[in-house]
């Protein structure tokens, strides 16, 4: 008997062919032009902030704590505010938010179709946002530029829309790369955030993309690492709960910012006023916060370098937490364009620094820089771009298992507790869910002989037009179709009461037999080694409900398929998985129980 495997030699591990290189090569293109856009944005919110704060039109590197304004800078964060509130009602409501929930609703709802209006107006918005002391980071509106910008190119090309979803997510991790010189955490946010598939076909030009603009970066002679950090702490049992300690405490801080940004956006929706207007009283809060805790304000990398460099007094780390925290919650809950990954930083950073004397004894900075990354890592749902970030962004790899324990046990922490993240919750809010687990397909593991029905009923083909007809109408006819074979058990074809009309209408005897009416017509087989994913797509063209399955050897009938043996396959699959379930598992109320 011939090996199924043999009629399988067409079946590779991945559908990607030689147009990948092709893919590869305009995302070149498209991480040269994101490494442009982003340091051009970069260089306008310090020209935004230094203009607003100081008057002065330089791209030097001013502290916002010495701004000569005095009291009168509480209004600059709600001026600033005006202006993204007028340009989000005239001219695009998309800049609005952080910008990756925005690039993902391109992705998922837009066909990753992006325009020019918007890849302009969002880095300028978010430059004049940050510019007059917003508490955001740059890199979400460059990650947003850069998306946009890949995707303007793509909708220049002949390409599909994968493939513009992939030059979209090039030129975000290209974005993202720019910032922060952190290649393979933009790879990994890319997989964990934008891609919404794992193939070589979108991960390499990706891979690509992120690459070539490191490589460009490091040749514009811009720092890497961002903030070189070399403590760490031996490893020991005490060293492995401080680990899991700090990550709880992350997942617990990162479950309450999500929170707050969407009471505060929920608070709101609330006023009896029009949505442009809600920036201004986010930009008053921000001022006021800025009155308090200078320090809060602006994208605050100080900050991070300050809680690495662990000399920051916890008094200090505390205020800046609540500030930062507060301020940055009713901004980005009113509208206003920023990012989050810089103050999910700062904020976690000020937490670990206030609680790094009741943790094991550690280098200084090493507590604040856990937390930085688990809280990044669990509010986003992204712990492997979270770990990687911090080592890359630190130059350190020698802390990669305590932040891999940290980040691991936040994210276990808001997935048990949270139904979305901070960036899905957006999304959700528009209408749209989505899941963010990805399995194999069980249409791809199973094969046709595993679902199909052996015990056939089949019609001779000698069988009149007329007998057919009387036979599929009798009231104990159990099946709307049945398969059609000959004296040899080879499969003529299909009888239903559509194909018995058809043949009617069209004049056919009805003392013609179904052999006769179905000599000349094609007909579509189904091989019982073949895989439920092939037979869908053999359905779907048929246009059909079932198929006969026949040997490959002799070509004899040997069963009968349908869609809903197909559905039964993912039936099983839940059902299996709650029969391992039900020893153990949480009822509504949260408690364990037997189901039995």
């Amino acid at each position: 008997m011939k090996h199924p495997q043999a009629d399988q030699h067409h079946l590779r591990d991945f559908t990607t062919d030689a147009r990948v290189l092709v893919i590869a090569a305009i995302a070149i293109v498209v991480a040269t032009a994101g490494v442009g856009g982003g340091i051009a944005l970069m260089h306008l919110i310090r020209l935004v902030t230094n203009l607003a704060y100081f008057g002065r039109f330089t791209l030097e590197d001013l502290k916002l704590a010495d701004t000569p304004l005095g009291l009168w800078a509480v209004l600059l964060p709600v001026a600033g505010a005006l202006v993204i509130g007028l340009m989000a009602r005239y001219g695009s409501e998309k800049i609005r938010g952080h910008g990756i929930p925005e690039a993902m609703e391109a992705i998922l709802l837009g066909r990753s179709r992006l325009s020019a209006k918007v890849a302009i107006l969002k880095p300028l918005s978010s430059a004049i946002s940050i510019g007059s002391g917003g508490p955001f980071g740059a890199e979400g509106p460059v990650i947003m530029t850069g998306g946009a910008i890949g995707s303007l190119i793509a909708q220049a090309l002949p390409v599909s829309d994968t493939e513009r979803k992939t030059l979209l997510v090039a030129g975000a991790a290209a974005g993202m790369t720019t910032v922060f010189g952190t290649p393979i955490a933009a790879i990994m946010l890319a997989v964990e955030l934008l891609l919404f598939e794992w193939t070589p076909r979108s991960f390499i030009p990706v891979a690509v993309a992120a690459i070539v603009a490191e490589v460009e970066r490091t040749m514009l002679h811009l720092p890497s690492p961002l903030f070189p950090f070399h403590g760490g702490m031996d490893f020991s049992l005490v060293g492995l709960f401080g680990w899991a300690f700090i990550g709880l405490c992350s997942g617990i801080l990162a479950v309450c910012l999500s929170r707050l940004v969407y009471a505060c956006e929920d608070g709101f929706a609330k006023l009896p006023i029009h949505w442009m207007w809600w920036p201004m009283i986010g930009g008053l809060v921000v001022g006021l916060g800025g009155l308090i805790e200078p320090n809060a304000l602006g994208v605050g990398y100080d900050n991070i370098a300050r809680f690495l460099d662990g000399h920051v007094l916890v008094e200090s780390a505390l205020l800046l937490l609540v500030v930062k925290g507060v301020i940055w919650s009713v901004a980005l809950g009113s509208g206003t364009s920023g990012g989050v990954l810089a103050p999910l930083l700062i904020i976690g950073g000020a937490m670990g620094a206030a609680m790094a004397g009741l943790l094991p004894a550690a280098d200084p900075g090493f507590w604040a820089l856990l937390a930085m990354a688990a809280t990044m890592g669990a509010t986003m749902g992204a712990p492997l771009t979270a770990t990687f970030f911090a080592i890359e962004v630190t130059g350190n790899s020698h802390v990669l298992v305590p932040l891999t324990a940290a980040c691991v046990v936040a994210y276990s922490t808001t997935v048990l507790v949270m139904k979305r993240s901070i960036l899905t919750e957006k999304i959700a809010r528009r209408g749209v869910h989505l899941t963010r687990e990805y399995r194999v397909d069980p249409f791809a593991l199973t094969r046709v002989s595993d679902v199909m029905t052996t015990a056939v009923e089949t019609v001779p083909a000698a069988m009149t037009l007329h007998a057919a007809a009387r036979f599929l109408t009798a009231p104990d006819t159990r099946h709307p179709s049945f398969p059609v074979v000959d004296a040899s058990g080879h499969v003529l074809g299909l009888i239903d009461p559509p194909a018995i009309l058809r043949w009617r209408r069209a004049g056919h005897h009805r003392n013609a037999t179904l052999g006769e009416l179905l000599a000349n017509g094609k007909i579509t087989l189904a091989y019982p080694d073949e895989y439920l994913e092939g037979l869908a797509d053999k359905l779907d063209i048929a246009n059909v409900s079932h198929l006969p399955v026949v040997s490959r050897q002799d070509q004899r009938l040997i069963g009968y398929v349908g869609w809903k043996d197909l559905m039964r396959v993912r039936n099983r699959t839940r059902a299996e998985e709650r029969e391992r379930a039900r020893f153990f598992r949480f009822d509504k109320r949260g408690s364990t129980r037997n189901a039995d």
